[in-house]
């Protein structure tokens, strides 16, 4: 079994998703992701894991719960987000309103070579999220759903919210943002009001 492909251009999709952001803490997931979120602006709010394969749901639950008064955004792929599927779990435990999970879902693990990943094979994120008891769930085919859901991501009592975005399979050309894991803990840190030294 086999799901429909998205169309959505990855690139647009997570632009219009971080337009007019303002106070939104992001947190991105490894390889696509990261770039995706780059692209659309590099930020001392944006906060990009470099090789922390599934971590990215739990890294924004934890500053979801440390941060209450601020709107975390965690960015990720399918792949990701199924390698770190308990997440979802401990997420809709917890329950935190401020926390918002965007799945860019193309069916494919495309940082090893673009096979079909367990959502191209016909499981669906949005559905493990609901059964999980993630407050708020969506499945966004078009622009209109991307604004919709950018639109909820300031409301700090509504989730926590995962949306499954169907992103267009294919390659993009990679924008890459900084890799020294020290500079991007500290200048997030630093945004956060900490002092670093």
């Amino acid at each position: 079994m086999s799901i429909t492909p998205g169309t959505l251009d990855r690139r647009a999709a997570v632009k219009a998703l971080l337009a007019d952001r303002g106070d939104l803490l992001v947190i991105s997931g490894l390889g696509s992701s990261s770039y995706d979120v780059f692209d659309a602006g590099d930020h001392a709010s944006n906060f990009y894991l470099w090789g922390a394969m599934g971590g990215a749901a739990m890294v924004g639950l934890g500053l979801a719960l440390a941060q209450p008064k601020r709107p975390v955004l965690v960015v990720t792929g399918d792949g990701e987000q199924l390698m770190g599927i308990g997440s979802l779990l401990t997420i809709a435990t917890k329950q935190p309103g401020n926390l918002s999970v965007a799945v860019l879902d193309n069916g494919h693990f495309g940082e090893t070579g673009m096979q079909p990943s367990h959502s191209g094979l016909g499981a669906r994120l949005e559905v493990i999220a609901d059964g999980a008891g993630i407050r708020s769930v969506s499945d966004i085919a078009d622009m209109a759903g991307i604004e919709r859901f950018r639109n909820s991501l300031r409301d700090l009592s509504g989730g926590p919210r995962l949306a499954r975005i169907r992103i267009a399979a294919g390659e993009v050309e990679r924008a890459l943002p900084p890799r020294d894991g020290t500079y991007l803990k500290n200048r997030f840190r630093g945004h956060l009001g900490f002092k670093v030294s």
